[in-house]
């Protein structure tokens, strides 16, 4: 808000805001306490918002989603639901304890404040870019999992910056920075940080049942303890062994949460071949003599072994020489050779050791003995598109199935210069024969060669083409190909695949190896492995409690088709979950306390916990301590301590346990808990990025069909995509961010509220216009002075009385509209839309009206204004409370909040008068432009209006056809023998037999002049009709269409708006086509301009005529 006068705007809105909260805290407007009866349908509202990490402030990314909940809880709350809106802050996992352990290394290491060079700064990670993966390991099939189409990585990983710089860019001076070396002084400051700002934004929240997680909080603490003891009981907690995405650095798996990129990446498992290296070896590898040295090649497709014809290797690659164990030794990447450390494949555990260094072109034409092939010895051989960076770097050779494999091999026969770059042998290329292995129907038993020559490749570098290739083959292959050879011959693929893979790792000539599916990056910094984990799991996908979650979901209200196939996307590969974690802040696995319960894992129905937060913090703070921030302290006779929330206490609680006689605590207590969360849950909605269905989400799906009863599981789930700042991406490396708190004092927080409505509602990512926000401060604050100087100081111009007059009926019909249309908007969760209905809209049809009074020479009517103001404001409420407060009380002196004031009510729209303005209105624009296509000095001059002089003026002409006739007519009659009512369609659809129908009655009916009666005009007339007449019954084939309104009516009634509308034109006549007199009248001249006309005039299509008149 540059200009000065924006500033004055904005800080009128700000003052009003500050004044509107202090009421709101004094009236408890947002305190939320249940009924005694059990709610009715539509009598409460319950919703939540997944609870931010507290490592910063709040911002613009936050407010979007959180926005969607806060509208929809201010909607129900305005039609006079009971409405529950809480709202936590999760603290548990590593982010905040890695920050602060190097907060406290960067001071140890340069000094309080720290002095730093700038090579001396730990580098944060930066996101990578997206990959794909292939059927071998370094070549690439799609990954499907559900992403967003932005990435929310860059935010996390916050640029170069060193952890003080970061601690300062929050506006921390240097004395209070040290203070964060604490983990827990994070937790105690940013959280009430973010209350002020949320109670800045004007969230509706019941501050009673705030919390911050991990076991700072003793009272959460107890309710995960219990959540996981009670899935441990129940079979859904195990301790097993699984691949893991671990990070090194912090010696523990790292889930979605820990990470800095890489979120929603899984462990990718490959089956590597041990090809056996025949000797003697090479000098490079003499250290090697004496032991089993192998070229590890990671594939997907071991079914294929059969055809191998060599291997590849990267000719620049950099590989080494890696002990497995004491006798085995792998040749592969050090990137590989580091995730079998941590899968027990390295002699040294999670260490690997690395024997010598060896690069591709060392490996070229090694022999090799491979299982399965059935040439005994094949060569490695040199492919340049092998990408160093997924598998081991040592790619399988199997030309009959493998497109890329048939084309390098291809490639090498075929060119000698290119075996004499690389010093081949012939020996090593020129005998090697494609050998069948698999028959694809389609394709036959050498598909790779099929199609390769079909889609017409050349080269092993045609990428594209290569990619269709494999994609034909790979799937095709798969769940239609039969094995041709081998113990499995006859079978189909993909029965034949995990027998042969089974045998081959039994049989010692392969293992198991798994790497993420792409670069993971945790917080910490270090890249991430895959490791071989003993662990505790949570057994998502089990099958039967899949089931439950399907049923589940299939009663959900999901708000859209996309989250939803995404839903089931995730549920189609969600497996087993890490849970447990030995680094970080949060509750202690209760049945092992060396291991922290991680970040995803305690928030899947914390939304029960909040339903008695309030009863058991009761004069406590959000950290459960013996004194509110407010300074209050808790009536002795409600204090219940963490202790007695035993396990029995939560059973009966959340689960219908049985009353827990020896807790100690009083039954008035245990009984109102009991019955705030009956009252309450389950919840109704639940907002959330979609970047969240695949873990949070569906966690939470999974955790409430499992401790739940069906009566409890959730309702509702509405996902959302990111939000951009002005189209960019927000980025704070960039600028392109805000907190907001930022926002919040640069804008206003309603302004924010109206822009974050305006900036979308799907799935895709919406944004945030400045302009917009900016244009909301102007609006609101224009509305203000117009109520104030233009209604209230001038109430007694107005004129009294029941509306009366065209434009009070449509200015009311107008209003009950905007009612109708916001209602089902706001209860669609389309919040944009009701922006519009709500307040666009109805902006403009008060300005219409405003101008039709002026133009009759009339004030507006009184009631009819009241009405308008009063019905804007409540509209507008869920989006703008503040403004809408100020609105209500001080402007219109009512009575109590407008934020539970009630849904305005309304007589039924008039749909026909509705229809009735807007021909009105789209007349009024055609009349306005094709005056500006005649008049002096435009680039088209008409002819009848060439000059206007003092003694001549502009008249327009009106014509219109109120129904048809000629050959429309003529064609509609036809239609109407050949329409069904009863069933809405049409006897015959033969468009061509009505068309000769027509031709034989031209000459009898008297059309056959007509100018516009030709086929394809008629054919589309034809078509048009026909769907009307389907979507609307037999009346859209009345010679005289149903409009419900004259539409000579309309425009007499409205001569002297369209005067005032069009600039220049002084006189308007309004002429039925229909009747000869009236037509004659206007004269020959406008007759002849009417058939100029590129488009006839026909019913609901009038036509302007301009005339110089003196």
């Amino acid at each position: 808000m540059a200009m000065e006068g924006g500033k004055r705007r904005r800080n009128k809105l700000l003052e009003i805001e500050s004044k509107v909260r202090v009421r709101w805290e004094e009236g408890d407007v947002f305190k939320a306490e249940a009924h005694e009866k059990p709610p009715q349908p539509g009598e409460k509202f319950f919703g939540t918002f997944p609870f931010p990490y507290m490592n910063g402030y709040l911002h613009l990314g936050h407010a979007f989603s959180l926005s969607k909940l806060e509208f929809a809880a201010a909607y129900h709350r305005l039609r006079g639901a009971n409405v529950l809106l809480p709202f936590s802050f999760h603290c548990t996992g590593m982010p905040i304890k890695a920050s602060a352990d190097k907060l406290a290394r960067e001071i140890s290491k340069f000094g309080n404040p720290p002095v730093f060079r700038r090579e001396d700064q730990e580098p944060n990670p930066k996101e990578e870019s997206l990959s794909t993966q292939d059927e071998d390991a370094n070549v690439g099939t799609p990954n499907n999992k559900f992403k967003g189409k932005k990435s929310k990585a860059a935010s996390k990983s916050g640029g170069q910056m060193s952890q003080w710089e970061i601690m300062r860019s929050f506006g921390l001076s240097d004395s209070e920075i040290s203070k964060f070396q604490d983990p827990d002084e994070w937790l105690r400051f940013f959280p009430p940080v973010a209350v002020e700002d949320l109670k800045a934004f004007g969230l509706g929240c019941d501050w009673r049942r705030s919390f911050v997680t991990t076991n700072i909080n003793p009272f959460f603490d107890s309710f995960i303890r219990w959540q996981m003891r009670k899935l441990r009981s129940m079979g859904k907690i195990v301790k097993d062994v699984r691949y893991t995405i671990f990070s090194p650095l912090d010696g523990q798996p790292c889930a979605d949460h820990d990470r800095a990129s890489g979120e929603g990446v899984q462990p990718q498992e490959y089956t590597i071949i041990k090809m056996e290296v025949v000797p003697p070896f090479p000098p490079k590898m003499q250290v090697l003599e004496g032991k089993k040295v192998f070229l590890a090649a990671a594939t997907l497709r071991p079914e294929t072994m059969y055809g191998q014809t060599n291997c590849w290797v990267l000719p620049d690659g950099n590989y080494g020489a890696y002990e497995i164990n004491d006798t085995e030794v792998f040749i592969l990447t050090e990137r590989a050779a580091k995730n079998l450390a941590y899968q027990n494949y390295s002699r040294v555990p999670q260490k690997p050791t690395c024997l010598v260094e060896l690069t591709g072109y060392d490996l070229i034409g090694l022999p090799v003995k491979s299982p399965l092939s059935f040439n005994e010895i094949i060569y490695a051989l040199p492919m340049s598109t092998i990408s160093i960076d997924k598998g081991t770097g040592i790619v399988t050779s199997v030309p009959s199935d493998a497109p890329d494999d048939y084309m390098a091999l291809h490639n090498l026969k075929a060119k000698p210069n290119f075996r004499a770059k690389f010093r081949l042998k012939d020996e090593w290329v020129l005998p090697f024969e494609i050998i069948p292995i698999i028959d694809i129907p389609e394709f036959g038993d050498m598909a790779a060669k099929k199609v390769c020559e079909d889609l017409k490749i050349k080269s092993q570098n045609e990428k594209d083409k290569l990619a269709e290739a494999k994609k034909l083959v790979y799937l095709k292959g798969f769940t239609e190909g039969t094995m041709t050879v081998g113990k499995y011959a006859g079978k189909r693929v993909q029965e034949a695949k995990p027998l042969i893979r089974t045998e081959l790792i039994e049989t010692g000539q392969a293992i198991i190896y798994s790497e993420p599916e792409k670069k993971v990056m945790s917080r910490s910094g270090d890249e991430c492995v895959v490791a071989l984990t003993d662990q505790w799991y949570i057994t998502y996908g089990e099958d039967d409690w899949l089931k439950l979650v399907e049923e589940c979901l299939s009663n959900m209200n999901l708000y859209s088709d996309e989250t939803k196939r995404a839903f089931e996307h995730t549920l189609n590969w969600l497996k087993q979950w890490a849970c447990s974690r030995s680094f970080g802040l949060g509750t202690r696995i209760p049945w092992d306390e060396d291991f922290l319960v991680e970040s995803l894992s305690d928030s899947t129905i914390y939304m029960a916990y909040y339903t008695v937060a309030h009863l058991l913090q009761n004069g406590r703070d959000m950290y459960g301590d013996q004194t509110s921030a407010d300074g209050k302290s808790a009536d002795p006779d409600l204090i219940i301590e963490p202790a007695q929330m035993t396990d029995e206490v939560w059973d009966f609680l959340f689960c219908g346990g049985p009353y827990p006689d020896s807790s100690g605590i009083p039954s008035h207590l245990l009984n109102k808990m009991k019955q705030e969360f009956e009252y309450w849950y389950p919840f109704d909605l639940r907002v959330s990025g979609k970047d969240l269905i695949q873990n949070h989400l569906t966690f939470c799906l999974y955790n409430h069909t499992a401790i739940m009863s069906k009566d409890h599981w959730p309702r509702g789930f509405r996902c959302n995509g990111h939000i951009t700042l002005n189209s960019e991406k927000m980025s704070k490396s960039t600028g392109n961010f805000k907190t907001l708190r930022q926002a919040i004092e640069e804008f206003s927080a309603d302004a924010t509220r109206f822009s974050l409505a305006d900036s979308g509602d799907g799935v895709d990512d919406a944004n945030f216009a400045f302009g917009t926000v900016n244009s909301a401060i102007l609006k609101l604050t224009k509305e203000i002075a117009w109520m104030e100087e233009d209604i209230l100081a001038k109430e007694s111009s107005l004129r009294t009385g029941p509306p009366s007059t065209y434009a009070d009926r449509v200015f009311e019909n107008e209003i009950n509209f905007a009612i109708k249309m916001t209602e089902q908007n706001y209860r669609d969760y389309m919040f944009r839309e009701a922006l519009k209905s709500g307040f666009h809209d109805l902006q403009a049809a008060r300005d219409w009206y405003r101008l039709s009074c002026d133009s009759g020479g009339m004030s507006m009517n009184r009631d009819l204004i009241w009405r308008f103001m009063d019905v804007q404001t409540r509209l507008i409420t869920p989006i703008c409370p503040h403004y809408a407060e100020f609105v209500w009380g001080e402007l219109l002196k009512k009575d109590g909040f407008v934020v539970k004031a009630g849904w305005p009510t309304g007589d039924s729209p008039d749909f026909k008068l509705k229809s009735a303005i807007k021909y009105l209105q789209d007349t009024i624009v055609k009349v306005r432009e094709g005056l500006k296509k005649q008049i002096p000095g435009s680039k088209k001059k008409g002819a009848p209006v060439s000059s206007i002089t003092e003694d001549k003026y502009v008249k327009g002409l009106i014509f219109v056809k109120e129904q048809f006739d000629g050959w429309r007519a003529a064609c509609l009659q036809i239609l109407q023998s050949k329409f069904d009512s009863k069933s809405g369609t049409f006897a015959s659809d033969d468009d061509e037999e009505i068309f000769k129908a027509l031709e034989e009655q031209k000459s009898t009916v008297g059309f056959g002049q007509a100018a516009d009666f030709k086929h394809c005009t008629c054919m589309e007339f034809l078509s048009i009709k026909k769907k009307e007449a389907i979507k609307l019954g037999a009346q859209a084939l009345d010679l005289k269409p149903p409009f419900g309104f004259e539409e000579i009516e309309v425009f007499e009634e409205n001569l002297d708006l369209i005067k005032k509308q069009v600039r220049g034109l002084q006189e308007v006549q309004v002429i039925s086509a229909n009747d000869p007199a009236a037509s004659a009248q206007a004269g020959p001249l406008a007759a002849s301009l009417l058939q100029k006309q590129k488009t006839p005039l026909s019913p609901g299509n009038p036509i302007p005529i301009f005339l110089l008149s003196s």
